[in-house]
């Protein structure tokens, strides 16, 4: 199969540099165009209802993730588009997905089990039950 759109979703973690060096290597192979997409979860927000909602500070650490994976990409000479949304995240990595006409999703996970799975939930698993075109997923080394 040949790719043409390669997204790669980020949560702005050092962990997802693995996913980053799969994409970029089957990008390169296909001669495709890197997507970077970062979500500003909205379920941060209702978590600290009573709190300052640091939203600046998260779209500030998406612009920085989206341009990181979009200079991995320039530097192996490919194309590369980024996005910052405000949603769900599986929800919206799978409406981008849909949006751009993706062939591949590689994303991390962190391998979480047990209670800390069932209590944050697994956006991996949830974008891998929906998606409709092939997704990558890269386990992550860094906690």
């Amino acid at each position: 199969m040949t790719y043409e759109n390669v997204l790669v979703p980020t949560d702005g973690s050092g962990g997802v540099q693995e996913s980053v060096t799969h994409a970029v290597d089957l990008a390169e192979r296909a001669g495709a165009t890197v997507h970077a997409l970062y979500v500003v979860d909205d379920s941060v927000r209702r978590r600290v209802a009573n709190a300052a909602w640091p939203g600046d500070e998260l779209r500030v650490e998406g612009e920085n993730a989206v341009a990181s994976i979009a200079g991995a990409a320039h530097r192996a000479g490919l194309d590369a588009e980024t996005e910052i949304r405000d949603g769900d995240p599986a929800t919206e990595i799978l409406d981008y997905a849909l949006d751009h006409d993706v062939d591949l999703v590689v994303m991390g996970t962190h391998g979480r089990s047990g209670a800390e799975r069932a209590i944050l939930g697994s956006t991996t698993e949830r974008v891998l039950r929906h998606a409709g075109v092939p997704v990558l997923v890269v386990r992550a080394t860094e906690h």
